[in-house]
């Protein structure tokens, strides 16, 4: 539960606000009425043994830390029954993400003059006689104050490396985008992983977009966009640097925190002292004033913040023999990108042969025809004119069941091939990287919103009956919802839809009549809603509402059971659970109600909760063995007319109701290890890296992740 302001904390702490709230915790700005000075204080609400130790390792990290650009610690201590308490610095000023957010993209004096204070502090922990890795810089873990001192904060996740031994200690966690590959599975995480984390840092500053993912470039299904690419203001110099920074092998990027800060300076032809006789006027002054003449930049076309989107809005194209990636002096450059490419192509090459090999052992069939998959899938096309890759996907009613096969054999932190269509990769999560959800977090279930990370949460409706079911709009503008809603349940009767712009602003209520409205899944062209609906007869049966017109017309059968709507990527058919035949199976229809037809093949198993992939090829669902079992994960598709269906086997994990990544390498996944709190977690679309990013606090479900912005 959150300290309410004016709360007085073991007697001395005095809060003044909530400045974040995450999913262990909360940190609040606070006033220590012994000294009369002001404060940053980090709450656990976590009592497990686990997260105590790695509270308590926090604090002895920093109590012991004694540098410029690290906050000082001053207190620890615990409030039996509440929770325990990390008292440090205040920090005044923003993070990095919010600055971004504020600003636009930065320029390369200012990104460079980050990069810099920040590789101080690493290097500063590397020189320890226990050396430190923080292992989650991020934008939000950058603090900027007003007079241009630059922290680095948050050492939730660090590690210290016990000399002369291999094993570690502290959580392992990631962060999508600015993780390096060994951050994911048991490979061992050095300074180095912090080197390639700044590395992200510094290219999301620069482009206000997140950089491909690192685990899908190890694994060849993505590459990494030159920075200049996304911003051609960036000098090559720079960001020859950063993306040096950025190797997915740790033996290429830079080895130490030093020789990264002396590669930054020279970019700019700058060294230690021209930065110091700079003093702090960074660009930090309390207007936010920019330095020099480039225009400020703080919303990108469309009124959209950085932080809202995120995205690769800014891609240029190709680069030519004229672009600016062919100037003199940077040959050399281009002659590494080809040895790094040619080395992508060999790993690429291997991974599917092994996935070849391994698609009788349980691994979903490589998407490796990328063009023939766009071509499609490309939306608003008509059916007549189905290519026949699509059409082998089209689900024909089977004879017999082929058994069940797992992906369990998968390597920790691998990306199931199948699972993540093979095509250029966007930042993770989308434009905003944001997840919305359902949560108990104030009291009644609302509709809430965060970023990928559990950050920045943010409550979108305020309704006295509750909240839940959200779906988001093409754009990732808008939401729809259900309401009211008093928990997590498959039918909602008495329930109507809701839509709300994602600032909250103008509620508006969707037509319904007497019976209960919900499911509802917004259509990829924006004009429409289907949505389960128990009007008329009392049996849930599938409706489409045009938001046009507000027209209403069935798409079930007149005596079926029908729920949980899902929308293919192309907009052309819908998948939906019905018990049309008798076992609760996957089935997927035109989007006008036609050639309604069987999917899954489930015979007594439970399938529900249809999700696509982003090429149309694979459904994800839940599955259970019997009402009230322990829910899972699986996948299935069609491949020459024979169906393949593949089990997530990650032991007695419950997982339910997930979905892909507007880029298909990730899931977000509602999951829970004890009753009643169920909670919010990502991981790979493998399975692998499970993490939970949502609050302790209670009940949260319906995770959706919000969709990229169309570039304008």
């Amino acid at each position: 539960m959150t300290l309410e302001r004016g709360a007085l904390v073991n007697q001395r702490y005095r809060i003044v606000e909530v400045l974040g709230l995450g999913g262990m915790g909360s940190v609040y700005r606070a006033v220590d009425e012994n000294l009369g000075v002001e404060v940053a204080l980090k709450e656990n609400l976590f009592t497990s043994d686990e997260y105590t130790r790695q509270f308590q390792r926090e604090a002895v990290i920093l109590a012991n830390l004694r540098h410029p650009n690290l906050p000082r610690v001053t207190d620890h201590f615990s409030v039996q029954g509440q929770g325990q308490y990390l008292v440090m610095d205040f920090v005044e000023g923003e993070d990095l993400r919010q600055r971004m957010d504020r600003m636009g993209v930065l320029d390369d004096e200012e990104v460079v003059r980050i990069g810099v204070a920040v590789c101080e502090a690493l290097n500063y922990l590397d020189s320890r006689t226990q050396p430190i890795v923080h292992r989650d810089i991020k934008p939000g873990n950058v603090k900027l104050t007003p007079s241009g001192q630059i922290y680095l904060v948050d050492f939730g996740l660090a590690k210290v490396i016990e000399l002369g031994q291999a094993t570690t200690t502290a959580a392992r966690a990631m962060t999508p985008g600015y993780s390096p590959p060994e951050q994911y599975g048991t490979a061992r995480t050095d300074h180095r992983s912090d080197i390639y984390s700044l590395g992200a840092t510094l290219y999301a500053a620069l482009t206000a977009t997140i950089p491909e993912d690192s685990l899908a470039r190890m694994m060849g299904q993505a590459q990494l966009t030159p920075i200049r690419e996304r911003n051609p203001k960036v000098s090559p110099q720079v960001a020859a640097v950063i993306e040096r920074a950025l190797e997915v092998r740790p033996e290429d990027r830079y080895q130490t925190a030093a020789e990264f800060k002396g590669a930054l300076l020279g970019a700019l032809g700058a060294n230690d002292a021209q930065f110091a006789a700079a003093g702090d006027r960074s660009g930090y002054e309390a207007e936010g004033e920019r330095r020099g003449s480039r225009p400020r930049n703080a919303h990108l076309p469309g009124g959209e913040s950085v932080a809202e989107r995120l995205a690769p809005a800014a891609q240029a194209p190709q680069a030519s023999s004229t672009s600016p990636a062919s100037q003199p002096g940077e040959q050399w450059w281009r002659s590494l990108y080809l040895w790094v490419g040619l080395v992508a192509l060999a790993v690429l090459g291997g991974f599917l042969l092994n996935a070849r090999q391994s698609q009788s052992s349980g691994m979903l069939p490589s998407q490796t025809a990328a063009a023939n998959s766009l071509a499609a899938f490309t939306p608003g096309m008509a059916p007549a004119s189905y290519t026949p890759a699509l059409a082998t996907h089209i689900p024909t009613l089977a004879t017999t069941r082929p058994a069940s096969t797992t992906i369990a054999g998968l390597p920790t932190g691998a990306v199931a091939a199948s699972l993540t269509p093979f095509v250029v990769a966007t930042p993770v999560g989308g434009g905003s990287g944001q997840i919305s959800f359902a949560g108990e977090i104030s009291g009644t279930i609302q509709v809430w919103l965060m970023d990928l990370d559990g950050s920045n949460l943010k409550q979108l409706t305020n309704l006295a009956e509750g909240a839940c079911q959200p779906d988001w709009s093409p754009d990732g503008a808008r939401l729809v919802f259900t309401s009211p809603c008093k928990g997590n349940k498959e039918s909602y009767p008495g329930a109507g839809l809701f839509i709300i712009n994602v600032d909250g602003t103008n509620l508006t209520p969707l037509p319904n009549v007497p019976g209960g409205d919900y499911d509802p899944a917004w259509s990829p062209d924006g004009n429409f809603i289907a949505f389960t609906s128990l009007r008329t007869s009392g049996r849930p049966r599938l409706y489409l509402i045009n938001l046009v017109d507000l027209s209403v017309e069935r798409l079930s059968q007149p005596y079926a059971i029908d729920m949980q709507p899902a929308w293919s990527p192309d907009g052309m058919r819908i998948a939906f659970v019905s018990r049309q035949e008798g076992p609760t199976d996957i089935w997927v229809m035109d989007r006008d109600g036609g050639d309604q037809q069987r999917y899954t093949q489930g015979g007594a198993m439970i399938n529900s909760h249809p999700a696509w992939s982003q090429d149309g090829n694979v459904l994800l669902f839940t599955q259970q063995e019997s009402p009230g079992g322990v829910p899972n994960l699986a996948a299935a598709s069609y491949n020459e007319g024979v169906y393949n269906e593949y089990r997530f086997e990650l032991g007695p994990i419950p997982l339910r109701e997930a979905k892909y990544s507007p880029d298909g390498l990730w899931l977000v996944v509602e999951s829970w290890t004890g009753y009643p709190n169920h909670d919010i977690y990502i991981m790979s679309s493998s399975g692998a890296s499970r993490t939970q990013i949502s609050t302790p606090l209670g009940l949260e479900f319906d995770p959706c992740w919000r969709p990229v912005a169309t570039p304008k």
